[in-house]
């Protein structure tokens, strides 16, 4: 028998699978159940867009992009970055349209990471940023944010966890899975430190257009002297409902970004053709489903927030994203159990907090990304729940 250990790569072979897709897996199985386990937005792509890549079908428009991307859709995201964020990004040498945010993040690591170099990785987080780190010989320091500061980073958390060896700074705002944003005065906060301590940032801004109340989501890039260091990462998945379009946008200084782009030549070469005209469509007429989507969510997420502070489940209100993430600890379950429970009782899925890092423990995730009609159900039979288990 061949020992296949022998083989393999011991960084990859030592990364545990995502806690996000077992218990979505588990919920596939199980009939009647409400998923509020994975941030896939219930709203079909706007028709508009998916008709402009309906329409590169017919014209028979399937040929390679360059490796960057179609130059009408990095002009496009050029003008997309200077009207939502005023930041300029040149499209010919600073941007990079990837295979979603995930493949970004992936490139970005990869290209400024050495052997030992340690990132920043504010956690709770999305649960990519410590595995890809370490595959590519990275180090990942978590610094643990906390509920009393509405689970924003601070700059004295990041001082704390610094060292000789600290390169990157992870920045996932808006967060997922708390819902958390930083507000420009925090980023001007944390931009002294990242500058003292001649460090660069990944900026994974993939929820940007989901935040909530009057103020718009700044990006770190905007903040004087942050541009030059400064990778910044989004797309098309959660804004415009086209997750499965799989398109992501990196842009930042061209030094980076012509490193990236090497690794993204070697391994995808470009960029389904497809997407990126749907892209570019999205991006020229898309602000009002943005606004539409958004409002939508806004109603889902006050009613969640409300109804779980009512059952006890302590809940902070998110800016953000779509998730809520309210403390079960008064259940006196711990976060796998609690979920385990509610997915075999009331068939509901959720995603325990400990999946996103050791200090989720004492959380879930839920997504309010289903429908309004569904999440009050869902919440229906989590009130039976909890009433259950007191008794």
């Amino acid at each position: 028998m061949i020992n296949y250990d022998q083989f393999l790569n011991q960084e990859l072979a030592n990364v545990k699978p995502s806690g996000i897709r077992r218990f979505f897996d588990i919920a596939s199985e199980i009939d009647d159940v409400i998923s509020l386990s994975i941030g896939e937005p219930d709203f079909s792509t706007p028709w508009h867009i998916r008709e402009a890549g309906i329409d590169s079908l017919e014209k028979g428009k399937t040929w390679y992009s360059p490796n960057r991307g179609f130059a009408d859709l990095r002009e496009e995201i050029s003008r997309w970055f200077e009207r939502k964020y005023g930041v300029s990004y040149a499209p010919a040498t600073d941007i990079l349209v990837s295979v979603g945010g995930s493949e970004a993040i992936d490139l970005a690591l990869r290209s400024l990471l050495n052997p030992g170099d340690e990132v920043l990785i504010p956690v709770p987080s999305f649960v990519c940023y410590t595995p890809l780190t370490e595959v590519a010989k990275g180090v990942a320091v978590q610094v643990e944010t906390k509920a009393e500061n509405n689970f924003r980073l601070t700059a004295a958390d990041i001082e704390a966890h610094i060292t000789p060896r600290t390169k990157l700074l992870v920045l996932p705002f808006p967060n997922n899975p708390t819902g958390a944003v930083m507000r420009r005065e925090h980023l001007e906060e944390i931009a002294h430190v990242i500058e003292k301590h001649n460090l660069f940032v990944i900026s994974d801004e993939l929820y940007s257009e989901l935040t909530y109340g009057s103020q718009p989501h700044v990006t770190i890039a905007s903040i004087p002297g942050m541009k030059e260091r400064s990778i910044v990462i989004n797309g098309f998945s959660k804004a415009f409902a086209m997750t499965g379009w799989r398109l992501g946008i990196a842009v930042g200084p061209k030094e980076v970004i012509a490193q990236m782009t090497k690794l993204h030549q070697y391994g995808i070469m470009s960029a389904p053709s497809i997407a990126q005209y749907a892209a570019i469509e999205a991006l020229k007429n898309g602000d009002k489903d943005i606004e539409y989507m958004r409002d939508q969510y806004d109603i889902r997420r006050r009613l969640l927030v409300n109804t779980f502070n009512e059952l006890g489940l302590t809940c902070f209100e998110p800016e953000g994203a779509f998730y809520v993430f309210p403390d079960i600890r008064s259940t006196g379950f711990d976060s796998e159990t609690f979920c385990e429970k509610l997915l075999f009782a009331k068939h509901v899925a959720i995603v325990p907090g400990n999946a996103f890092g050791d200090c989720g423990e004492g959380f879930v995730r839920v997504a309010y990304a289903n429908s309004l009609a569904n999440i009050k159900e869902a919440l229906k039979r989590i009130k039976e729940f909890l009433t259950e288990i007191k008794q």
